[in-house]
């Protein structure tokens, strides 16, 4: 089992968010797409982050979180939101060239990976042998996923490099998020990663007039809505509150979940095709996730 059957049960709930959490991504890749098929990337990029920004302060104040932080906290928040405003915007922008299952495939299988090197380098990680094991099968997965066998390295590309930047971006945030928990609430975190992303990406979307709100029809606001409340406010704040919980190398590990099902709600909506190397390699990235995440049970 992915659970620590030696841990208390209560603990075992942030595994349960988690997953929920890359559920919720995934669907979000689709549905993003049409956000910038029926906008641009500057202006879906802009909504996507005002929206959770709005819509997670009535979260904190409900459950009255500190607004306390120190200097390093506030550093840790101020790097982290730059790189949340360049994920943000090299997602949409690569979203408005390629496909969302292809990219949703991209950017979540590389990113656990520059997570996985990046916390043995700042967090000084130690890695286990069936640790060792279960990343080798995600890079397994990853490089079949990405066609690497058939074609090569085709999939880099001037379209598909926009995924590859947003998955650095997402592995540099994910180390921020756990050195930061002893310096900031990760609700108060969350917040103010999407109030700098949200101004950043304000200001790269103001030539495109995003205030202009009767230019977008029903579709955009639709799944804008869908992306900023759900795999914004919802999924974003479970991701960082169990990374204080299960760790950032741990947490990034159930990235692996998020290709297999942007590519299956991807075929749903915009009839992407599946193929062979697609299901092979969302089976193993399912099988790294179950191994890295196991312990040892206590005889």
């Amino acid at each position: 089992m992915i659970f620590n059957e030696n841990k208390d049960s209560k603990d075992n709930k942030y595994y349960i968010f988690i997953f929920l959490a890359m559920v919720s991504w995934g669907i979000a890749w689709p549905a993003s797409k049409a956000a910038t098929m029926h906008s641009s990337p500057e202006i879906a990029a802009f909504w996507r982050y005002a929206i959770s920004f709005i819509s997670i302060i009535p979260i904190l104040f409900y459950l009255k979180i500190s607004f306390k932080a120190d200097k390093i906290g506030i550093i840790y928040m101020f790097i982290a939101g730059i790189l949340s405003a360049g994920f943000n915007y090299s997602t949409f922008l690569g979203l408005s060239y390629g496909q969302a299952g292809y990219g949703g495939t991209i950017m979540t299988s590389l990113a656990p990976i520059f997570t996985y090197f990046l916390s043995i380098i700042f967090l000084k990680n130690k890695v286990t042998l069936m640790q060792s094991i279960a990343l080798f099968i995600g890079i397994s997965a990853t490089i079949i996923l990405l066609k690497v066998p058939t074609e090569g390295i085709h999939f880099l590309n001037v379209n598909t490099a926009f995924f590859v930047i947003s998955a650095l971006c997402w592995a540099f945030m994910t180390i921020l998020s756990k050195k930061s928990s002893a310096h900031v609430d990760p609700l108060l975190y969350t917040l103010i990663i999407f109030f700098i992303t949200t101004i950043v990406n304000y200001i790269i979307a103001i030539p495109f007039h995003p205030f202009l709100i009767f230019n977008y029809d029903e579709t955009f606001w639709l799944t804008i809505l869908y992306v900023g409340l759900f795999s914004g406010t919802f999924s974003t704040t479970l991701f960082f509150v169990s990374i204080k919980k299960i760790g950032a190398d741990k947490t990034a590990t159930f990235m692996f979940i998020i290709p297999a099902v942007a590519i299956l709600s991807s075929n749903l909506i915009y009839h992407e095709k599946i193929l062979f190397s697609t299901i092979l390699g969302c089976i193993l990235s399912f099988l790294a996730v179950i191994i890295y995440n196991k312990r040892k049970v206590k005889q």
